[in-house]
């Protein structure tokens, strides 16, 4: 086709073929537009994963935090401003997508295909061909600030690989292109590019930093983990368990001594206790020890549990006290469900001390009252600590009066939002969701406290967020959710719940829900 002189036939037949290629090429990019679009479902519903896993996470770790402080309370804080900061990122480049999807009819945001303008991205982030706009140079910024962000709450403690992800992922350093020339980062990955492919580099980033929360969250834990796990005396405790609180003179004593952590499998080479050695176990590897108990008032007990590891020994000191009392003087009290008490609830308590008459017991509490007999109800106030006080007369008239015994306050831990009583992530067909009603309840919670639900948020793939009032799909939710299509997440968030008959506590945030349209 290159040389000589060609004839009418033959240039007909050549203008075919360019047509032929050209009509190529435009269906090879709409396809690409297509998958590009695709791409960013699966990655935004991977996110939507991803913070329901966080949140499980966060949870779990704050009610550490509250159970063993001195373990968890710093590592939780570190964790809390992670996610803070993590979710102000999130949320702005999720404003960024909004904003860009703005300029586009909403009746077209999932027709792909349609979204191959370049416009809408370059008039963002670009102003002539040197300078950005004030959005994309907060966006170059942010992204800077965040990785530094992240970087400083963790401190020195930061792992390297940890580190690494962090330099590698959020890097907005000038890029290498053909030549051996450079070019800013944000002209090579956002100028020129149709609209989908913005959309879906900036969901990206958004994946970029739920990856690394989950990853900064295994750290943390890591190390804790690995220094529960390494035997030392810093890392575990030995135990003295009393058979019964308190002993009468000449007595036998009888208990176990322990380790934190029981373990069959951890058998020690030597338990000596004031001067004695054991050897006697019980079936949870729990060492028994026998004697004589002492003089009345509090006897110490002392001794050491020596351990081989990698052919040395290591030494655990045992020490702690048992008391010898002459006559009943303590009272009993025990929390019937738990060994903590929740603000917001009736709180069953028993309350008795062995040898006086229930009638001749007195017990105080902010928030305690006698039901009948040992039983009492305790409804916490505000604090983190309330102190029961006990004090009762025997039959010869002498007065005792107990030591305060103290219980740490718990609120009621966030409840999740459910369909048929399921939560987390799940699958039912749209129509059946359509019809559902949406609840909230508290997963795996002593209490059997009936939540209702008055609000909630439903976000849609390629929808703007709907407010429901109520507990079912209004007018314009049920719209929303029939453009949505097998295999796409949608999101039940933000859902406002009060407990029946308690509508003053404030319940924490409900937990969100995903469901995957099955059809």
């Amino acid at each position: 086709m290159a040389g000589g002189k060609q004839s009418a036939r033959q240039k007909m037949i050549n203008l075919m073929y360019l047509v032929f290629i050209a009509m190529l090429a435009l269906n090879m990019g709409k396809k690409v537009l297509s998958s590009f679009g695709y791409l960013n479902e699966k990655i935004e519903a991977s996110n939507v994963t991803k913070i329901n896993d966080i949140a499980v996470v966060l949870n779990d770790l704050a009610t550490k935090a509250s159970e063993q402080p001195e373990k968890y309370r710093d590592l939780n804080k570190k964790a809390v401003k992670v996610n803070k900061t993590s979710n102000e990122f999130f949320n702005y480049l999720g404003a960024v997508k909004d904003t860009l999807l703005s300029t586009i009819d909403p009746e077209l945001h999932r027709d792909y295909e349609s979204l191959d303008t370049e416009t809408a991205g370059d008039e963002f982030f670009f102003k002539g061909e040197e300078k950005l706009t004030d959005a994309g140079e907060e966006f170059v910024a942010r992204i800077n600030q965040y990785r530094e962000d992240i970087k400083s709450i963790l401190g020195e403690s930061i792992k390297s690989d940890v580190l690494d992800h962090l330099n590698k992922r959020f890097d907005t350093s000038d890029q290498e292109v053909e030549g051996g020339q450079t070019q800013p980062w944000i002209r090579n990955r956002y100028e020129g590019f149709p609209l989908v492919a913005t959309l879906t580099n900036i969901s990206v980033i958004q994946a970029d930093v739920k990856t690394s929360e989950k990853e900064i969250y295994n750290s943390l834990l890591g190390k804790q983990l690995s220094a529960d796990a390494s035997i030392s005396e810093k890392t575990y405790h030995a135990i003295v368990i009393p058979k019964k609180p308190a002993y009468f003179p000449g007595e036998e004593f009888e208990g176990t001594v322990v380790l934190g952590k029981y373990d069959a499998s951890l058998q020690p080479e030597r338990l000596t206790i004031n001067g004695k050695n054991y050897k006697e176990r019980d079936e949870e590897g729990a060492a028994l020890i026998k004697f004589k108990a002492g003089k009345v008032g509090e006897n110490d007990i002392v001794g050491e549990f020596v351990f081989q590891q990698d052919g040395k020994p290591v030494k655990i000191p045992v020490k702690s006290n048992y008391l010898v009392v002459p006559k009943p003087n303590s009272a009993v009290v025990s929390a019937d469900k738990m060994n903590v008490v929740y603000r917001g609830v009736q709180n069953p308590i028993t309350i008795s001390i062995p040898g006086i008459t229930d009638n001749n017991v007195r017990a105080t509490a902010p928030g305690l009252k006698r039901v009948k007999g040992t039983k009492y109800n305790l409804f916490p106030g505000k604090g983190k600590e309330v102190t029961i006080n006990v004090s009762g007369t025997t039959n010869d008239g002498t007065k005792i009066s107990s030591p305060p015994v103290k219980f740490r306050i718990k609120d009621i831990p966030p409840p999740a939002a459910t369909i048929r009583k399921q939560y987390g992530s799940i699958k039912m067909p749209k129509s059946s969701l359509a019809k559902s009603t949406i609840d909230a309840a508290l997963i795996d919670f002593d209490f059997d406290l009936k939540l209702k639900v008055s609000s909630f948020k439903v976000k849609i793939p390629g929808q703007s967020t709907v407010l429901v009032n109520g507990t079912r799909f209004d007018a314009r939710a049920q719209k929303a959710l029939q453009k949505a299509k097998r295999g796409d997440v949608v999101s039940i968030f933000d859902v406002k719940a009060t407990i029946i008959g308690n509508s003053s506590y404030r319940l924490k945030g409900v937990l969100p829900l995903s469901v995957v349209i099955s059809n």
